[in-house]
Protein backbone atom coordinates (compact mmCIF):
# COMPACT_ATOMS: atom_id res chain seq x y z
CA UNK A 1 0.00 0.00 0.00
CA UNK A 2 1.64 3.15 -1.16
CA UNK A 3 1.60 5.88 1.27
CA UNK A 4 3.62 8.51 -0.52
CA UNK A 5 2.17 11.11 -3.51
CA UNK A 6 5.92 11.23 -4.97
CA UNK A 7 7.47 8.08 -5.49
CA UNK A 8 7.35 4.38 -4.21
CA UNK A 9 9.29 2.37 -1.47
CA UNK A 10 10.21 2.25 1.80
CA UNK A 11 12.07 5.27 2.21
CA UNK A 12 9.64 7.28 0.05
CA UNK A 13 6.74 6.25 2.50
CA UNK A 14 8.89 6.75 5.77
CA UNK A 15 9.25 10.33 4.69
CA UNK A 16 5.98 10.76 3.67
CA UNK A 17 4.82 9.62 7.47
CA UNK A 18 7.73 11.66 8.66
CA UNK A 19 6.38 14.89 6.93
CA UNK A 20 3.39 15.37 9.09
CA UNK A 21 5.66 16.08 11.88
CA UNK A 22 6.01 19.65 12.63
CA UNK A 23 8.61 20.10 15.00
CA UNK A 24 7.48 23.87 15.87
CA UNK A 25 4.17 23.00 16.92
CA UNK A 26 4.95 19.25 18.13
CA UNK A 27 7.64 19.87 20.13
CA UNK A 28 6.17 22.67 22.85
CA UNK A 29 3.08 19.84 23.87
CA UNK A 30 6.19 17.40 24.58
CA UNK A 31 7.56 19.88 26.35
CA UNK A 32 4.96 20.83 27.91
CA UNK A 33 4.38 17.02 29.47
CA UNK A 34 7.85 17.31 31.23
CA UNK A 35 6.92 20.83 32.60
CA UNK A 36 3.98 19.34 34.15
CA UNK A 37 6.22 16.61 35.92
CA UNK A 38 8.90 18.96 36.65
CA UNK A 39 6.35 20.76 39.04
CA UNK A 40 5.58 17.61 40.89
CA UNK A 41 9.10 17.47 41.49
CA UNK A 42 10.25 13.81 41.88
CA UNK A 43 8.62 11.94 38.62
CA UNK A 44 8.72 8.21 37.10
CA UNK A 45 10.41 8.35 33.75
CA UNK A 46 8.64 5.64 32.64
CA UNK A 47 5.33 7.23 33.20
CA UNK A 48 6.48 10.12 31.72
CA UNK A 49 7.51 8.85 28.51
CA UNK A 50 4.10 6.99 28.35
CA UNK A 51 2.26 10.17 28.72
CA UNK A 52 4.40 11.92 26.30
CA UNK A 53 4.01 9.31 23.80
CA UNK A 54 0.32 10.16 24.25
CA UNK A 55 0.71 13.45 23.40
CA UNK A 56 2.82 13.08 20.78
CA UNK A 57 0.36 10.78 19.12
CA UNK A 58 -2.97 13.47 19.50
CA UNK A 59 -0.72 15.91 17.81
CA UNK A 60 0.27 13.93 14.71
CA UNK A 61 -3.19 12.96 14.47
CA UNK A 62 -4.19 16.89 14.59
CA UNK A 63 -1.24 17.44 11.91
CA UNK A 64 -2.49 14.02 9.27
CA UNK A 65 -6.00 15.00 9.67
CA UNK A 66 -5.20 19.03 8.94
CA UNK A 67 -3.08 18.17 6.28
CA UNK A 68 -6.04 15.34 4.60
CA UNK A 69 -8.91 18.10 4.98
CA UNK A 70 -7.15 20.93 3.80
CA UNK A 71 -5.35 18.80 0.72
CA UNK A 72 -8.63 16.44 -0.37
CA UNK A 73 -11.59 18.28 1.10
CA UNK A 74 -11.58 21.61 0.70
CA UNK A 75 -8.30 22.26 -1.76
CA UNK A 76 -6.31 24.72 -0.08
CA UNK A 77 -3.17 23.05 0.21
CA UNK A 78 -1.11 22.75 -3.30
CA UNK A 79 0.51 19.48 -2.91
CA UNK A 80 0.25 17.10 -0.16
CA UNK A 81 3.37 14.58 0.34
CA UNK A 82 0.58 11.58 1.58
CA UNK A 83 -2.05 9.76 -0.46
CA UNK A 84 -5.55 9.78 0.79
CA UNK A 85 -5.31 6.38 1.68
CA UNK A 86 -1.86 6.91 3.96
CA UNK A 87 -3.29 9.38 6.06
CA UNK A 88 -6.35 7.15 6.65
CA UNK A 89 -3.86 4.74 7.71
CA UNK A 90 -1.41 6.61 9.51
CA UNK A 91 -4.50 8.52 11.32
CA UNK A 92 -5.33 4.47 12.59
CA UNK A 93 -1.75 4.06 13.72
CA UNK A 94 -1.94 6.99 15.78
CA UNK A 95 -5.27 6.41 17.37
CA UNK A 96 -4.04 3.00 18.48
CA UNK A 97 -1.30 4.15 19.68
CA UNK A 98 -2.27 7.00 21.58
CA UNK A 99 -5.07 4.27 23.27
CA UNK A 100 -2.67 2.31 24.03
CA UNK A 101 -0.26 5.09 25.79
CA UNK A 102 -3.80 6.42 27.20
CA UNK A 103 -5.19 2.46 28.69
CA UNK A 104 -0.94 1.88 29.58
CA UNK A 105 -1.54 5.58 31.80
CA UNK A 106 -4.64 3.74 33.21
CA UNK A 107 -4.02 0.73 34.73
CA UNK A 108 -0.26 1.94 35.86
CA UNK A 109 -1.45 4.99 37.05
CA UNK A 110 -5.38 5.33 37.65
CA UNK A 111 -8.27 6.14 35.57
CA UNK A 112 -7.62 9.77 36.23
CA UNK A 113 -4.84 9.59 34.36
CA UNK A 114 -6.51 8.38 31.31
CA UNK A 115 -9.16 10.75 31.79
CA UNK A 116 -6.79 13.97 31.80
CA UNK A 117 -5.07 12.56 28.85
CA UNK A 118 -7.96 11.46 26.46
CA UNK A 119 -9.49 15.00 25.38
CA UNK A 120 -6.22 15.51 24.09
CA UNK A 121 -6.92 13.47 20.78
CA UNK A 122 -10.67 14.19 20.37
CA UNK A 123 -8.97 18.14 20.07
CA UNK A 124 -6.03 17.14 17.63
CA UNK A 125 -8.87 15.01 15.39
CA UNK A 126 -11.44 17.43 15.88
CA UNK A 127 -9.43 20.41 14.84
CA UNK A 128 -10.62 20.17 11.24
CA UNK A 129 -12.62 20.59 9.81
CA UNK A 130 -15.08 20.62 13.19
CA UNK A 131 -12.98 23.33 15.25
CA UNK A 132 -10.86 25.32 12.75
CA UNK A 133 -12.93 26.91 11.62
CA UNK A 134 -15.24 28.86 14.61
CA UNK A 135 -13.29 31.90 16.34
CA UNK A 136 -13.12 30.27 19.82
CA UNK A 137 -12.65 26.59 18.89
CA UNK A 138 -9.97 27.79 16.29
CA UNK A 139 -8.35 30.13 18.85
CA UNK A 140 -8.30 27.51 21.91
CA UNK A 141 -7.82 24.27 20.17
CA UNK A 142 -3.56 24.11 20.53
CA UNK A 143 -3.16 26.19 23.79
CA UNK A 144 -6.37 23.94 25.49
CA UNK A 145 -4.09 21.12 23.78
CA UNK A 146 -0.60 22.23 25.85
CA UNK A 147 -2.83 23.72 28.86
CA UNK A 148 -4.07 19.75 29.07
CA UNK A 149 -0.51 18.70 28.42
CA UNK A 150 1.23 20.65 31.27
CA UNK A 151 -2.06 19.12 33.74
CA UNK A 152 -1.90 15.72 32.80
CA UNK A 153 1.91 15.49 32.97
CA UNK A 154 1.59 16.71 36.67
CA UNK A 155 -1.61 14.12 37.20
CA UNK A 156 0.24 11.25 36.07
CA UNK A 157 3.24 11.69 38.41
CA UNK A 158 1.09 12.59 41.49
CA UNK A 159 -2.79 11.66 41.05
CA UNK A 160 -3.65 15.16 42.27
CA UNK A 161 -4.48 18.66 40.97
CA UNK A 162 -3.52 21.51 42.42
CA UNK A 163 -3.72 25.06 42.51
CA UNK A 164 -0.27 25.42 41.10
CA UNK A 165 -0.63 23.72 38.45
CA UNK A 166 -4.11 24.52 37.18
CA UNK A 167 -2.46 28.25 37.34
CA UNK A 168 0.39 27.46 35.46
CA UNK A 169 -2.23 25.55 32.82
CA UNK A 170 -4.13 28.41 32.77
CA UNK A 171 -1.38 31.19 31.90
CA UNK A 172 -0.57 28.89 29.11
CA UNK A 173 -3.73 28.77 28.17
CA UNK A 174 -4.41 32.59 27.80
CA UNK A 175 -0.84 33.66 26.82
CA UNK A 176 -0.87 30.93 23.58
CA UNK A 177 -4.13 32.06 22.66
CA UNK A 178 -3.11 35.48 22.04
CA UNK A 179 -0.15 34.25 20.06
CA UNK A 180 -2.54 31.95 18.03
CA UNK A 181 -4.57 34.82 16.81
CA UNK A 182 -1.61 36.82 15.94
CA UNK A 183 -0.68 33.19 13.97
CA UNK A 184 -4.06 33.27 12.69
CA UNK A 185 -3.81 36.91 11.21
CA UNK A 186 -1.21 35.93 8.37
CA UNK A 187 -4.04 33.85 6.43
CA UNK A 188 -6.86 36.63 6.90
CA UNK A 189 -7.19 37.74 3.30
CA UNK A 190 -7.47 34.00 2.37
CA UNK A 191 -9.69 32.86 5.78
CA UNK A 192 -12.28 35.54 4.27
CA UNK A 193 -12.18 34.81 0.85
CA UNK A 194 -13.75 31.27 2.35
CA UNK A 195 -15.52 32.47 5.11
CA UNK A 196 -13.39 30.60 7.46
CA UNK A 197 -14.19 32.73 10.57
CA UNK A 198 -10.86 33.14 12.71
CA UNK A 199 -10.94 35.71 15.23
CA UNK A 200 -8.82 38.09 12.99
CA UNK A 201 -11.82 37.96 10.08
CA UNK A 202 -14.57 37.79 12.68
CA UNK A 203 -13.26 41.35 14.61
CA UNK A 204 -10.84 42.51 11.74
CA UNK A 205 -7.46 42.44 11.85
CA UNK A 206 -6.93 45.76 14.40
CA UNK A 207 -9.70 44.72 17.19
CA UNK A 208 -8.23 41.17 16.63
CA UNK A 209 -4.39 42.09 17.21
CA UNK A 210 -6.21 44.04 20.01
CA UNK A 211 -7.15 41.47 21.55
CA UNK A 212 -4.46 39.19 21.29
CA UNK A 213 -2.06 41.87 23.41
CA UNK A 214 -4.88 41.82 25.87
CA UNK A 215 -4.38 38.38 26.54
CA UNK A 216 -0.69 38.37 26.53
CA UNK A 217 -0.79 40.95 28.99
CA UNK A 218 -3.79 39.14 31.25
CA UNK A 219 -1.55 36.19 31.02
CA UNK A 220 1.83 37.30 31.85
CA UNK A 221 0.41 39.39 34.72
CA UNK A 222 -1.09 36.14 36.35
CA UNK A 223 2.61 35.04 36.22
CA UNK A 224 3.54 37.66 38.14
CA UNK A 225 0.29 37.41 40.77
CA UNK A 226 1.13 33.93 41.15
CA UNK A 227 4.84 34.32 42.20
CA UNK A 228 3.75 37.17 44.52
CA UNK A 229 1.04 34.95 46.26
CA UNK A 230 3.53 32.15 46.42
CA UNK A 231 1.61 30.03 44.36
CA UNK A 232 4.71 30.33 41.50
CA UNK A 233 8.43 29.95 42.52
CA UNK A 234 9.91 33.35 42.61
CA UNK A 235 12.37 32.54 39.81
CA UNK A 236 8.95 32.68 37.21
CA UNK A 237 8.54 36.37 36.84
CA UNK A 238 11.90 36.23 34.92
CA UNK A 239 10.11 34.21 32.61
CA UNK A 240 7.08 36.57 32.71
CA UNK A 241 9.28 39.34 32.00
CA UNK A 242 11.57 37.20 29.30
CA UNK A 243 8.76 36.74 27.24
CA UNK A 244 6.85 40.27 28.11
CA UNK A 245 10.08 42.21 26.45
CA UNK A 246 9.50 39.57 22.90
CA UNK A 247 5.96 40.97 23.12
CA UNK A 248 6.72 44.22 23.50
CA UNK A 249 8.25 44.27 19.90
CA UNK A 250 6.25 41.64 18.65
CA UNK A 251 3.27 43.07 19.17
CA UNK A 252 3.82 45.78 16.38
CA UNK A 253 4.98 43.46 13.67
CA UNK A 254 3.69 42.69 10.92
CA UNK A 255 1.56 39.23 11.26
CA UNK A 256 4.68 36.82 10.17
CA UNK A 257 7.46 38.42 11.68
CA UNK A 258 5.14 38.90 14.78
CA UNK A 259 4.22 35.44 15.16
CA UNK A 260 7.72 33.53 14.61
CA UNK A 261 8.82 36.38 17.20
CA UNK A 262 5.92 35.27 19.89
CA UNK A 263 6.63 31.65 19.15
CA UNK A 264 10.08 31.65 20.18
CA UNK A 265 8.98 33.97 23.01
CA UNK A 266 6.75 31.34 24.11
CA UNK A 267 9.91 28.40 24.07
CA UNK A 268 12.26 30.74 25.88
CA UNK A 269 9.02 31.66 28.83
CA UNK A 270 8.27 27.53 29.29
CA UNK A 271 12.07 27.31 29.36
CA UNK A 272 12.85 29.98 31.79
CA UNK A 273 9.69 28.26 33.98
CA UNK A 274 11.36 25.00 33.59
CA UNK A 275 14.24 26.42 35.04
CA UNK A 276 12.21 27.97 38.00
CA UNK A 277 10.00 24.78 38.99
CA UNK A 278 12.94 22.78 38.56
CA UNK A 279 15.92 24.31 40.16
CA UNK A 280 14.02 26.70 41.91
CA UNK A 281 16.42 29.76 42.36
CA UNK A 282 15.77 33.00 44.60
CA UNK A 283 14.02 29.68 46.69
CA UNK A 284 12.97 31.17 50.03
CA UNK A 285 13.52 35.05 48.96
CA UNK A 286 10.95 37.63 49.81
CA UNK A 287 9.67 40.64 48.60
CA UNK A 288 11.99 43.61 49.07
CA UNK A 289 11.04 45.42 52.52
CA UNK A 290 10.72 48.94 51.40
CA UNK A 291 10.16 49.80 54.54
CA UNK A 292 13.66 50.66 55.58
CA UNK A 293 12.60 53.84 54.05
CA UNK A 294 10.88 55.05 57.01
CA UNK A 295 8.43 57.83 57.27
CA UNK A 296 9.82 58.63 53.03
CA UNK A 297 8.00 54.42 52.31
CA UNK A 298 5.16 56.63 50.45
CA UNK A 299 6.81 59.31 49.37
CA UNK A 300 9.40 56.89 47.65
CA UNK A 301 6.78 54.32 45.86
CA UNK A 302 5.17 58.04 44.69
CA UNK A 303 7.75 59.16 43.11
CA UNK A 304 8.85 55.58 41.08
CA UNK A 305 5.15 55.60 39.97
CA UNK A 306 5.27 59.35 39.26
CA UNK A 307 8.68 58.76 37.03
CA UNK A 308 6.92 56.19 35.19
CA UNK A 309 4.06 58.42 34.11
CA UNK A 310 6.40 61.09 33.57
CA UNK A 311 8.17 59.13 31.12
CA UNK A 312 4.88 57.55 29.83
CA UNK A 313 3.17 60.87 29.42
CA UNK A 314 6.23 62.51 27.50
CA UNK A 315 6.38 59.56 25.06
CA UNK A 316 2.69 59.71 24.02
CA UNK A 317 2.88 63.94 24.50
CA UNK A 318 -0.37 63.68 26.52
CA UNK A 319 1.16 66.25 29.11
CA UNK A 320 -1.94 69.05 28.61
CA UNK A 321 -4.18 66.24 28.23
CA UNK A 322 -3.22 65.25 31.72
CA UNK A 323 -2.96 68.54 33.26
CA UNK A 324 -7.00 68.66 32.57
CA UNK A 325 -7.79 65.88 33.83
CA UNK A 326 -6.23 66.39 37.12
CA UNK A 327 -7.22 69.54 37.47
CA UNK A 328 -10.79 68.17 36.94
CA UNK A 329 -10.22 65.06 39.10
CA UNK A 330 -8.53 66.91 42.30
CA UNK A 331 -11.15 68.60 43.85
CA UNK A 332 -13.64 65.29 44.01
CA UNK A 333 -10.26 63.02 44.66
CA UNK A 334 -9.58 65.75 47.91
CA UNK A 335 -12.82 65.34 49.38
CA UNK A 336 -13.58 62.05 48.75
CA UNK A 337 -10.19 61.23 50.50
CA UNK A 338 -10.43 63.92 53.57
CA UNK A 339 -13.57 61.87 53.91
CA UNK A 340 -12.56 58.88 54.76
CA UNK A 341 -9.18 60.35 56.20
CA UNK A 342 -11.72 62.11 58.89
CA UNK A 343 -13.71 58.65 59.77
CA UNK A 344 -11.44 56.30 60.03
CA UNK A 345 -11.47 54.39 57.00
CA UNK A 346 -8.05 53.78 56.63
CA UNK A 347 -4.61 55.25 58.25
CA UNK A 348 -1.07 55.44 56.39
CA UNK A 349 1.26 54.71 58.75
CA UNK A 350 4.80 54.73 57.11
CA UNK A 351 4.50 59.03 56.28
CA UNK A 352 6.21 61.82 56.75
CA UNK A 353 3.51 63.28 59.12
CA UNK A 354 3.34 66.67 57.39
CA UNK A 355 -0.56 67.62 56.37
CA UNK A 356 -1.80 70.04 54.01
CA UNK A 357 -5.01 71.69 54.26
CA UNK A 358 -6.45 68.75 56.41
CA UNK A 359 -4.95 65.71 54.37
CA UNK A 360 -0.97 64.22 54.34
CA UNK A 361 0.91 65.80 52.10
CA UNK A 362 1.45 62.00 50.37
CA UNK A 363 -2.12 62.11 49.65
CA UNK A 364 -1.70 65.42 47.70
CA UNK A 365 1.37 63.91 45.36
CA UNK A 366 -1.22 60.62 45.29
CA UNK A 367 -4.00 62.43 43.20
CA UNK A 368 -1.72 63.64 40.70
CA UNK A 369 0.25 60.74 40.54
CA UNK A 370 -2.35 58.30 39.88
CA UNK A 371 -4.39 60.34 36.85
CA UNK A 372 -0.83 61.03 35.47
CA UNK A 373 -0.42 57.42 34.91
CA UNK A 374 -3.64 56.11 33.73
CA UNK A 375 -3.39 58.70 31.12
CA UNK A 376 -0.14 58.03 30.58
CA UNK A 377 -1.01 54.39 30.04
CA UNK A 378 -4.05 54.87 27.67
CA UNK A 379 -2.82 57.65 25.57
CA UNK A 380 0.64 54.99 25.08
CA UNK A 381 -1.60 52.39 24.58
CA UNK A 382 -2.91 54.44 21.86
CA UNK A 383 0.21 55.41 20.25
CA UNK A 384 1.62 51.86 20.23
CA UNK A 385 -1.66 50.42 18.54
CA UNK A 386 -0.53 49.79 14.97
CA UNK A 387 -2.78 50.71 11.59
CA UNK A 388 -3.41 47.41 9.45
CA UNK A 389 -1.75 44.41 10.90
CA UNK A 390 -2.06 42.02 7.87
CA UNK A 391 0.74 41.59 5.62
CA UNK A 392 -1.45 40.53 2.48
CA UNK A 393 -3.91 43.64 2.96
Amino acid sequence: MALARHGSGLRRDLRALLSQVHPVFMLPPLAATWFGAAVAGEFSIEIGAIHTAAIFFAVYTAHVKDGYVDFYRRGEDDDHPMTARGCRLALVVAGVGFASCTAALGFAVGPGAALVTLPTWFIGYLHAPQLDTNPLTTTLGYPTGIALAILGGFYVQTTVVTATILGFALVFLVTLAGVKIVDDEQDYEYDRSIDKRTVSVLLGPDLGRALARYLLFVGLIGVLWGTVSGLFPPFTSVGALAFGAVALVAVRAPSTLSTMLLIRGAYVFLAVLFVAVWFRPLAGSSLPDITVFGPYTYLLTEFLFGTIALVLLRYAGAFRSAARTIAALYPIAYLWDWYTLEVGVFEIPMRTGYDLVGIPIEEHVFMIVVPALVIGIHETIGKLSPGPVDDAS
